[in-house]
């Protein structure tokens, strides 16, 4: 059988481990995401006057962003996009869409 020449298919490869250490990152930061976008959606103001209420939403959409914004920027590196593909920013970049339209629509 001859060699195969492909350095993915190599015996040092080790994709395996280093998405076993970024997942970590990847996935607490999208659950931080998620937690802040679930909570600019359930908050909803008493009336024009509840200014607590529209400070909270814009907060959450704010924490969404920036946590879908580090998961991106971590994806953005050559390396953890070798070893993790798009499959993982993909529901962090999900939940920015959602906080920026909720931002944008901020009642």
């Amino acid at each position: 059988m001859p060699r195969s020449r492909d350095p993915l298919d190599s015996p040092y490869d080790d994709r395996g481990g280093v998405r076993l250490v970024l997942a970590v990152p990847v996935t607490l930061l999208t659950l931080v995401a998620a937690f802040c976008c679930w909570a600019s959606l359930v908050t909803r103001p008493s009336g024009p006057w509840d200014d607590g209420a529209y400070a909270g939403i814009a907060l959450a959409c704010l924490l969404t962003l920036a946590a879908a914004g580090a998961v991106a920027g971590l994806w953005l590196f050559p390396s953890v996009r070798r070893a993790m593909g798009l499959v993982w920013a993909a529901p962090a970049l999900a939940l920015a869409a959602v906080a920026a339209l909720r931002l944008a629509w901020l009642d």
